[in-house]
């Protein structure tokens, strides 16, 4: 590539690009967590009916001195099919009877109950405070929870499409800056949200800039590289995202009030952004820009960086124009979509990729925001998974190289499906196998993910990888949406979007065995290579 012989002047792997990486490294770890904040912010904890009995100081110390706390919460609230207190259900007038050894629950009808019409009582020992307990997100409301959710996931796709059209017209940098300043201050403002419409629409608006910031990091960071460096600095931007994972489950350990907790992940991005301002734009963009002159510049400031000291005087505006000239002659007879999905056989290569893209992210985002639900220590669900998909990541490069594509792929999501269809059905109480099934799956998926996009890039051509890249990143947004969304079937079953997590992967694993095995194969350059094929 004629850039990289640009690159090969001002220095591939030097001072710039260490410093650049450990930069985006450290931004990533702080934006990454705020996909996940709801895992805490959100925490639902155990509640019941506010009852006068229990929670009225005047009455419980006058009228009901004599009885323990335990006694006015029998008489108070009844039990479940787990004989355990009702969340959201109370005794419309105290059942005295069920003091006595002959009172029973038989006696007992759902009329005699009502819903919780005085408010909860939460308690309080894992978090002092969430949403949840903030605006009562609870028994009819729970489902709002999951709405939240979405609602992020959904700003975070339409945010891909707009924010992703103005990184290829402005630039990679400048956005970049202006979506982790935007980041901070709706998530800062969220903090303070007087009710929860306002939170929503802030967290909405977030939701539009973290990825885009995601994405633009990574740009930087691979278009600042030659191909045989650019893998291993993807591996260490997903890296990041595993450390972000370990660091907010330390913080929400230590910081157990939804606001602080949201302050505190979300104030350091202001520094951030100010401190992006030594960044420098793409210089692959800005060619591609034909801003030949502005390439130059970034090209100089790398190779001084980099201490290349005579590189000054070779990058010059027509060295680099007459080094490029040939790649943008070329470019300008790229493919559109719409000629891209006219060939037969890349849209259908097209088309199940998608599809692998969307089962591989709904699993691993339903299983990353629904900590809680896999009962056991959440905050130490957190740091588990955070460096699960931290280890995963690597044997994976050693093991695509002993086994085909397809075959590893599909082991990786037969793991993911079998063990959330599995730990669907065991009691809570079984918290340590749910711990180990839980951890396996997760680090299955990130492992199939990165098996995944070694495959994608055998299978589509060089000269519209970057365009299908955008339709993958699309499926792969709306697999994050989706999996919230999947979350509100629970009014209907507690394991039903389980069962959906558990099924999406499954259907991956058979998926991928629709495509052309690539193992030892040419990369195809061309789309009449794949036709051809």
């Amino acid at each position: 590539m004629a850039f990289d012989e640009l690159l090969d002047q001002a220095g591939t792997l030097g001072r710039f690009q260490i410093l650049q990486i450990a930069f985006f490294f450290v931004a990533n770890m702080i934006a990454y967590p705020h996909l996940l904040l709801e895992n805490f912010t959100g925490a639902t904890p155990e509640h019941r009916c506010w009852v006068p009995l229990l929670d009225n100081r005047t009455v419980s110390h006058n009228d009901t001195g004599i009885l323990s706390q335990d006694d006015l919460l029998r008489v108070s609230i009844p039990l479940d099919s787990n004989l355990k207190p009702e969340k959201c259900r109370r005794f419309i007038h105290p059942q005295w009877q069920l003091l006595h050894l002959n009172g029973t629950l038989s006696n007992i009808s759902e009329s005699d109950t009502e819903p919780c019409v005085d408010g909860w009582v939460y308690d309080r020992s894992s978090f002092l405070s969430t949403i949840v307990t903030e605006w009562d997100l609870v028994c009819d409301y729970q489902s709002q929870k999951s709405v939240v959710q979405t609602l992020f996931m959904s700003g975070s796709l339409l945010g891909s499409l707009i924010f992703g059209h103005l990184s290829d017209r402005y630039g990679r940098k400048g956005v970049y800056v202006w979506c982790v300043l935007l980041i901070a201050i709706m998530d800062t403002c969220a903090a303070f949200a007087p009710n929860f419409i306002i939170f929503c629409i802030l967290h909405f608006l977030a939701g539009f800039f973290v990825m885009t910031a995601l994405t633009n990091s990574y740009l930087l960071s691979v278009e600042w590289t030659v191909p045989k460096s650019q893998t291993i600095v993807a591996t260490l931007m997903l890296c990041a995202y595993s450390f972000g994972q370990g660091l907010l489950g330390g913080l929400a350990f230590a910081i157990r009030d939804w606001y602080t907790l949201q302050l505190v992940m979300s104030t350091p991005l202001f520094i951030i952004s100010l401190l992006s301002g030594w960044l420098t734009e793409s210089a692959r963009w800005l060619i591609t820009t034909n801003k030949l002159e502005e390439a130059t510049k970034a090209l100089r400031r790398v190779a001084h960086i980099n201490g290349k000291k005579n590189a000054g005087k070779i990058l010059t505006t027509e060295f680099v124009r007459s080094t490029v000239q040939e790649e943008l002659d070329k470019r300008k007879t790229m493919p559109s979509v719409s000629e891209i999905l006219h060939a037969p056989k890349l849209r259908m290569r097209i088309f199940w990729i998608s599809f692998g893209r969307l089962g591989a992210t709904v699993p691993f985002t339903g299983l990353i925001l629904n900590l809680q639900e896999l009962g056991g220590n959440i905050f130490m669900f957190q740091v588990l998974f955070g460096t699960i998909t931290f280890i995963s990541r690597w044997p994976v490069f050693l093991l695509i190289k002993y086994l085909d594509r397809r075959t590893s792929q599909s082991i990786f999501f037969f793991v993911v499906g079998s063990c959330i269809i599995i730990n669907t059905f065991l009691p809570k109480e079984m918290w340590i196998l749910r711990v180990i099934l839980s951890t396996l799956g997760v680090g299955a998926s990130s492992a199939a993910t990165t098996a995944y996009s070694v495959q994608y890039t055998e299978l589509i051509p060089t000269i519209c990888r970057s365009t299908v890249s955008g339709i993958q990143n699309l499926f792969s947004r709306i697999g994050a949406v989706l999996a919230p969304l999947l979350m509100t079937l629970v009014v209907y079953s507690p394991h039903l979007p389980w069962i959906m997590y558990g099924v999406f992967p499954i259907l991956s694993g058979l998926v991928v065995f629709c495509l052309p095995e690539t193992r030892n194969q040419p990369f195809p350059e061309t789309i009449q290579d794949v036709e051809n094929s």
